[in-house]
């Protein structure tokens, strides 16, 4: 625990104006970002007495080993700033918010030639329009279903576009007149754009326009005596009206809003939004976050608006954002929303009326999603916490280990040779932090030496990055190894004006090139407290020797046998054994089955990729068409090499020089060792017909 006192800046060095800071710990890793109007008075209010502070500013302090800060304009540069940063080092003591399911948006991708209306999830493309979030994919498909007898928009994959466009026959959908047959000319590329693009006005909420000219079309069709298209103008209008009545009526005004509620306790927050367009719920959404640094709610609200428009342009951000309490600069935020939106955007509290009223609703539903969510986890935290005491003290470990990361070997039978190492902090797996490892020193099927290689590649990695940030010097008596160090350089660090990049983010630091002081994770930057490998006495032996070799003796390692689940420790002839109940036992076994289904994944895909290569590939001027026949012919590669030259030449389109040159090819090849079904002990024939 470092004492802030030792990195304290000197009076008057910080200086008065609006900026943005960052706290580092002794990794230089960023951990905390903040910004102030004033960076003076702000700063200074971490380096008061450590009992005034709150305890989650108290342990960010303390485990923070320097502090720095840089310069803005104003206020807003400094609001963009702290968002570019939290995103680019996603800091640990910064409150971020976690959406509790993967949403799915209703997207017209107009940046095709001919767009598209599909369920998209995950990140937003650039060129796309979305609609949503929904709460489930079904209601999306059930609205659209309704809107494509009015807007008959193309929805079919690029495939079955490609396919319609070959054989000149559009899909189902074309002949029933959902759809406008782009595909095979029906319409032009800009005829079925304005198609589109009327799709997304509706959506968007400009809905009498459209049923008034149905409506009117329908009258006139009536009066012309055209009886049966009046009557599809009459069922096109009904669709639209019951598309327009899933979305119910909240706001009599028409308008387009968010409505952010918050629901927290001391320790986490939910988040609940509404988003309102042409006064019907078009989304619904929530977050969740534990509350890793001393907020209120107006802090928790800025937050909230930083995630939710940090990527959002134009008419993604609403007129209107309704919160239940104002952000401690609001004035600074209504711009920096209005910037994005290109038009001012109102940020307020609502005081009457409907609108406070559907507050009070979307309140409701975030003191039910913290509920439900504190439900849920509670016994988990719990268990977790158990888990990793419980390992701790089987272990003989100073403290729990919140950081553990295991690795697994895998192969068939020596061949595409591959490890895994997966990561759990606090008990939970970290996938962003799993990484895959193929066996480079050596060939052939040894467990032991692969887990050597892979635990000397790994934090020789790590120390490469330790001495790329300053941590330690390499010096010739340990080239090894790190030196004895001190604390980390402590003050801040020079200040200046905004530096473009660092508003717009950039990319993770390249391991060809060193990069000092950006404090983002890096791939192996951070030191485990455990390592865990996926074996016995002997794959612990060699992960303690690669360790030891590399001058590194602050890491705990164990293995844990499948057999009978024990736990072995370097250098001991006997293992730890705990209790088939233990928690730190199951945390340990999920731990290590997981390195094992990533291993066997990995160790998959590498053979798949492998087996799809054929010996035929060899053969000169042996074309897809030819080899297709030879396998059709035969029914395998292992047939076709047992067969004569003569066989060969009967094979259509193959002459006697051709065969010749499959026959010697062949015979070149070793066949591959039979493969062995290890659940029942079979021998699987070799049949790979279909590869080539």
């Amino acid at each position: 625990m470092a004492d802030p006192s030792s990195y304290r800046p000197k009076p008057g060095q910080i200086p008065d104006s609006p900026g943005v800071y960052k706290f580092r710990d002794e990794h230089r890793r960023v951990i905390y970002v903040g910004k102030a109007k004033n960076l003076r008075q702000r700063v200074a209010n971490y380096f008061q007495d450590l009992s005034g502070l709150h305890p989650r500013t108290r342990t960010m302090v303390t485990t923070a080993a320097s502090v720095e800060w840089t310069v803005v304009s104003t206020e807003v540069e400094a609001l963009q700033l702290e968002y570019s940063w939290i995103k680019e080092f996603d800091p640990r003591f910064n409150v971020k918010y976690r959406d509790d399911k993967s949403y799915p948006y209703l997207a017209v991708t107009l940046n095709e030639e001919f767009p598209r209306v599909q369920v998209m999830r995950g990140a937003k493309k650039k060129g796309v329009r979305y609609f949503g979030p929904y709460g489930h994919a079904w209601a999306i498909r059930e609205t659209v279903d309704l809107m494509l007898r009015v807007f008959p928009v193309r929805t079919c994959s690029a495939g079955v576009f490609k396919n319609a466009e070959r054989t000149g026959r559009p899909c189902l959908l074309g002949y029933i007149g959902k759809c406008s047959a782009p595909c095979v000319g029906r319409v032009t590329p800009e005829e079925h754009r304005e198609l589109a693009e009327d799709f997304c006005d509706f959506m968007a909420g400009r809905t009498g326009t459209y049923i008034r000219r149905l409506e009117k079309d329908m009258t006139q069709a009536a009066e012309e005596m055209e009886y049966e298209r009046a009557a599809r103008l009459r069922d096109d209008a009904e669709a639209l009206k019951r598309a327009m009545e899933k979305s119910a009526v909240v706001l009599a005004d028409a308008t387009d809003a968010d409505l952010i509620a918050v629901a927290e306790d001391e320790l986490e927050a939910a988040l609940q939004i509404f988003h309102v367009r042409g006064g019907r719920v078009r989304g619904q959404r929530g977050w969740v976050t534990d509350k890793v640094e001393a907020v209120d709610t107006s802090g928790l609200v800025e937050h909230a608006l930083q995630q939710l428009y940090g990527e959002e342009r134009g008419d993604a951000v609403p007129k209107e954002v309704l919160v239940p309490a104002l952000p401690e600069d609001a004035e600074a935020v209504s711009q920096w929303l209005a910037e994005r939106r290109g038009s001012q955007v109102s940020l307020r509290i609502p005081q009457r009326g409907d609108k406070k009223d559907l507050m009070a609703t979307v309140q409701r539903n975030a003191q039910q999603a913290l509920g439900l969510h504190k439900t849920k986890r509670a016994s988990d935290l719990t268990t977790r916490s158990r888990a990793l005491e419980e390992i701790a003290g089987a272990l003989g470990l100073d403290s729990a280990p919140l950081r553990i990361e295991c690795y697994d070997i895998s192969h068939l039978q020596g061949d595409d040779v591959v490890a895994s190492m997966v990561v759990f902090e606090d008990g939970l797996a970290r996938k962003s932090e799993y990484r895959r490892f193929q066996i480079k020193g050596f060939e052939g099927q040894d467990d032991v030496r692969s887990m050597h290689e892979v635990i000397g590649r790994r934090f020789k990695r790590y120390l490469q990055d330790k001495e790329r940030t300053g941590e330690w010097e390499e010096t010739p008596e340990a080239p090894t190894g790190p030196a004895p160090t001190g604390p980390a350089p402590t003050g801040p660090a020079p200040t200046g004006p905004v530096p473009a990049p660092a508003l717009t983010g950039a990319s993770p630091a390249d391991d060809s090139e060193p990069r000092e002081d950006d404090g983002r994770p890096r791939r192996f930057a951070y030191p485990p407290q455990l390592v865990v490998v996926d074996g016995g006495q002997p794959q612990v032996a060699a992960a303690k020797r690669a360790l030891d070799e590399l001058g590194i003796d602050d890491i705990a390692v164990c293995g844990l046998a499948k057999r009978l689940e024990e736990v072995w420790l370097p250098d001991d002839d006997d293992p730890v054994v705990l209790p088939r109940s233990s928690e730190g036992l199951y945390l340990l076994q999920r731990v290590r089955d997981e390195a094992h289904r990533f291993a066997i994944a990995y160790q998959r895909a590498k053979r798949a990729k492998r087996v799809r290569s054929s010996p035929l590939d060899d053969v000169a001027g042996l074309g897809e068409t030819r080899k297709q026949a030879l396998i059709k012919h035969f029914g395998s590669v292992k047939k076709l090499r047992r067969a004569t030259i003569e066989e060969i030449c009967e094979v259509p389109g193959i002459g006697r020089r051709t065969a010749e040159s499959v026959a010697a090819s062949l015979a070149s090849t070793a066949p591959a060792a039979p493969a062995v079904n290890t659940a029942t002990g079979e021998i699987i024939e070799e049949d790979d017909g279909g590869s080539s």
